[in-house]
């Protein structure tokens, strides 16, 4: 299979770390890309928007696994992506230099479903943070989260509590979820539907800079 595209944003100087973004359905690379100056805007990391693997016939743009029931991800096409995601995520270490401690997984929607996937997996290193995004953690065959051996991972959450296509009790069980596991938890919710409140923007990229601290 060929690598995944995706599309980079340097920092001013030497990275402090590695903000890996994942994009929503029916999108591509160049949606979460304009996040970066909101997130970061001292231009302290190095930035990798990444685009989905899957086009799926009559839907535009690129998916990460298909969709049967909001929750609950077809298990053949995630575990397709959530491979070709591990493996791109390991290049982009190497490429860059930059350990997964020092690295946030980003998204949005179905995007911070794989966040969720790639940051939690018992096979897969601890990133420093996710950031997610209007989405759940997974319910799917053959993935778990791994909480114990993740248990310095922290978390921001943000989600619209008028979001009719993933309802905002997704997120809150997030978060029950991980605080019931004793992770750290930031949560945030608007009044907004299946959408990134800009209000949000500044206080994850403040959480970004804590999370990188340690």
């Amino acid at each position: 299979m060929s690598p995944l595209a995706f599309r980079e944003r340097s920092p001013a100087g030497e990275p402090a770390g590695l903000l890996v973004l994942h994009h929503g359905r029916g999108a591509d690379e160049l949606d979460l890309l304009p996040l970066a100056d909101a997130l970061d805007p001292a231009r302290r990391l190095q930035v990798v928007s990444v685009r989905a693997p899957m086009a799926l016939p009559g839907s535009p743009g690129f998916h990460w696994y298909v969709v049967r029931r909001v929750g609950y991800p077809d298990p053949d096409t995630f575990q397709s992506s959530f491979s070709r995601l591990s493996e791109l995520h390991d290049q982009l270490w190497e490429r860059y230099g930059i350990e997964p401690g020092a690295t946030i997984l980003g998204g949005f929607s179905m995007g911070a479903v794989m966040s969720y996937s790639l940051g939690l997996a018992a096979a897969r290193p601890a990133p420093a943070g996710i950031l997610a995004f209007s989405g759940f953690i997974p319910t799917v065959t053959g993935w778990q989260p791994d909480f114990e051996g993740h248990a310095q991972v922290r978390t921001f959450i943000a989600h619209g509590r008028l979001d009719p296509t993933i309802p905002v009790e997704f997120g809150r069980a997030a978060r029950d979820r991980l605080q019931a596991a004793h992770l750290a938890v930031r949560y945030e919710e608007a009044a907004v539907p299946h959408a990134i409140d800009p209000a949000h923007l500044p206080l994850a990229g403040a959480w970004i800079d804590e999370a990188l601290a340690g």
